[in-house]
């Protein structure tokens, strides 16, 4: 039999680079949307600099993540949306039962996912443009309607630059802790780095949960309606 007959996706060298508990906890660490360095990521997942540099070779060869530069230090991001996605559709799967009641609530609360809102803030957010009518329901995406368009240019987000990026632009991400879609893609980002620089949100230490600051829950109850 021609072996090419059966040529696809190498789904093996993916499944042998996230199928290990260090490197895919590096992924899910990753999953803040920052860029950590060896030694955060070596610290964790509870392993030795060396060990961990050795998995992030894996991770970078099965461009899963990318490394770049910043002084004397490498660091590493989660490589593409793409695999953000990936990642996150790997946490809607793992979280079943009773598993979901043992959720941290900081994280069911709100959380980064990648590099947009997500857990109940998310949610809240993405319903109350959708309830406004800026938002409508697509196949596998959202859709900007005339009234989002202006709503969006009004929160101070210029839409121009946010089409021009190489991404979906208003993907439906699912919520792997509330199982609903919540606005991910260029727009879903754009809009989580707009309520990040009015001081809405914070970060927690260490983890992808957000704080909601006291002008944040002022912004967010005038805006969405979000408690």
């Amino acid at each position: 039999m021609d072996r090419t007959m059966n040529a696809g996706p190498d789904l093996t060298t993916l499944a042998t680079a996230v199928g290990d508990a260090t490197r895919i906890r590096m992924l899910e660490l990753l999953m803040e949307g920052r860029a950590l360095v060896a030694k955060e990521l070596a610290f964790g997942t509870g392993v030795s600099p060396a060990t961990a540099t050795a998995h992030l070779q894996r991770l970078e060869q099965a461009r899963l993540v990318r490394v770049t530069r910043q002084g004397r230090n490498k660091v590493f991001r989660i490589a593409t949306p793409t695999v953000a996605r990936m990642v996150e559709a790997l946490m809607t799967v793992a979280v079943r039962g009773p598993r979901a009641s043992v959720t941290p609530e900081p994280l069911r609360a709100a959380r980064y996912c990648y590099d947009h809102l997500a857990g109940r803030l998310g949610m809240g957010i993405t319903d109350a443009l959708l309830r406004a009518g800026h938002l409508s329901l697509r196949k596998r995406a959202f859709a900007l309607t005339p009234s989002g368009e202006a709503w969006f240019q009004d929160f101070g987000i210029d839409l121009a630059p946010v089409r021009e990026q190489r991404r979906h632009f208003a993907h439906r991400c699912l919520d792997w802790s509330e199982r609903r879609d919540h606005l991910a893609g260029a727009l879903g980002a754009a809009l989580a780095a707009q309520v990040f620089s009015l001081g809405w949100v914070e970060r927690q230490p260490d983890s992808r949960g957000l704080i909601v600051t006291p002008g944040g829950q002022r912004g967010l109850k005038r805006h969405f309606d979000v408690l």
